[in-house]
């Protein structure tokens, strides 16, 4: 077989792996992976800023401020003007936030971490360098993480289903 078709074969593992959680994590908890990985983050001091999460996370302050909205509408987070700085909104969990922590699955991206940290220097370095070169073979260093960790409502595109019928 060739190396090609190795290589695509584990990225379609990939996204398979990725694909599956997120079904599981919406029928467990109601919420998409980046929507719980927003209210780890939160959780673990309580509070946060959107600046500061879509930093965290890799992604535009247009797309977190999306995501928290949606997070406001499920009465998962708080926005609240902080009390020194007026400008400053603070993203607060809730109860209901922490509940929706507690009943999701084991996070697919915590597993990877563990597994991942617990490989050699080396090794790490290497599956980095190795990921980064998939991702701009893909030409995807410049994308927004959040659409592809968001497993929401995905469309095909029309071009999409032109390459497919040709």
């Amino acid at each position: 077989m060739k190396r090609s078709d190795v290589s695509l074969i584990a990225l379609r593992r990939i996204l398979r792996a990725t694909e599956l959680y997120g079904r599981e994590l919406a029928r467990a908890a109601g919420l998409t992976p980046v929507q719980i990985r927003v209210l780890q983050i939160v959780s673990e001091t309580g509070r946060s800023t959107p600046k500061a999460l879509s930093a965290r996370m890799g992604v535009s302050q247009a797309t977190m401020t999306t995501l928290i909205d949606r997070l406001v509408a499920k009465a998962l987070v708080e926005r609240h003007r902080s009390e020194t700085d007026r400008r400053q909104m603070n993203i607060l969990i809730t109860a209901a936030g922490e509940a929706a922590l507690e009943r999701a699955p084991d996070p697919l991206q915590d597993r990877y971490v563990e597994a991942f940290d617990a490989l050699p220097d080396w090794e790490q370095a290497m599956i980095v360098a190795a990921l980064e070169r998939v991702a701009g073979l893909l030409d995807a260093g410049h994308l927004d993480v959040a659409p592809v960790l968001d497993m929401g409502d995905i469309r095909k595109s029309p071009a999409a289903d032109q390459e497919k019928a040709q």
